[in-house]
């Protein structure tokens, strides 16, 4: 009994309930598509026919069958918001540090941080492609404008939530302000860091495939787009929505397995 009840309150139990759940539900609104008489490829497939599509040797254009031209321009919209994810995540930090440590620059720098985050995405694509002049660069750059308001709104309320005490104990050992920061503050905001890339790295990848889809070239948003218009198969519209389901898992994942190994301190005793 006491197995039974350590399976059901298990973190994997729940993953593989809310999984059996989702595709219930799907498989359930897919059926009620299919007796609407419209054709469920265009709306909501099977999961079946997901599958058979990703597994098909059939190729689209000659050359490449379905899965292989998305992974190919999965790999360059990935590549791009891999890339600005990365900037971002480092200049939000730099802010986040920059505006604990003087509360000037906090005040200047913090209502425009609110209001770049309040521009759409569809919105401010055209305008840094004007200002970059390229279209690869533009998406690198709105990749990195997206990360950086979570990354730096988080990590400065990290600073923040350390309290008082912790600040007049290190001055109390004579400590200066490059060892309060490196022994006390960095260390204890990194949990709220790492939260602020768990939100970034998804909207990174969305804001990407997004701008995809307006500017054209190659890339998974471009892809989505010509499915979406029967210039191929709409399948590879729901292999494209399954691909980036699972690389904003996956992404999640990774950063809380990094955030495990740099704050081992801040994990929850088991049992």
């Amino acid at each position: 009994m006491r197995n039974i009840k350590r399976i059901v309150n298990s973190r994997y139990f729940m993953v593989f309930l809310w999984m059996v759940i989702i595709v219930a539900v799907w498989e359930v609104f897919a059926f009620i598509v299919q007796f609407t008489k419209r054709t469920p490829v265009n709306i909501l497939p099977h999961i079946y026919g997901i599958i058979e599509s990703i597994l098909d040797t059939k190729t689209i254009n000659g050359s490449e069958t379905a899965l292989q031209m998305v992974l190919i321009n999965a790999g360059a919209t990935l590549s791009r918001a891999g890339i600005g994810f990365l900037i971002g995540t480092a200049l939000g930090f730099i802010l986040a540090l920059l505006m604990n440590l003087s509360g000037t620059v906090e005040k200047i720098a913090f209502p425009y941080l609110m209001l770049i985050q309040m521009i759409p995405v569809l919105g401010m694509a055209p305008i840094v492609l004007a200002l970059t002049g390229d279209i690869a660069t533009s998406r690198i750059v709105i990749a990195a404008i997206l990360t950086f308001y979570p990354v730096a709104a988080n990590t400065l309320a990290g600073f923040k939530g350390v309290h008082k005490e912790k600040h007049e104990l290190m001055y109390s050992y004579t400590a200066s302000k490059f060892q309060l920061y490196t022994k006390t503050l960095i260390p204890a905001c990194l949990p709220a860091f790492f939260t602020g890339m768990k939100i970034a790295a998804p909207m990174a990848v969305t804001a990407s495939i997004l701008v995809d889809t307006l500017q054209g070239g190659v890339g998974l948003g471009c892809l989505l787009s010509q499915s979406l218009k029967g210039a191929m198969t709409r399948y590879v519209f729901w292999q494209i929505v399954v691909l980036s389901a699972i690389v904003g898992i996956l992404s999640f994942v990774l950063i809380g397995a990094i955030e495990k190994r740099v704050c081992p301190y801040n994990q929850k005793p088991k049992g």
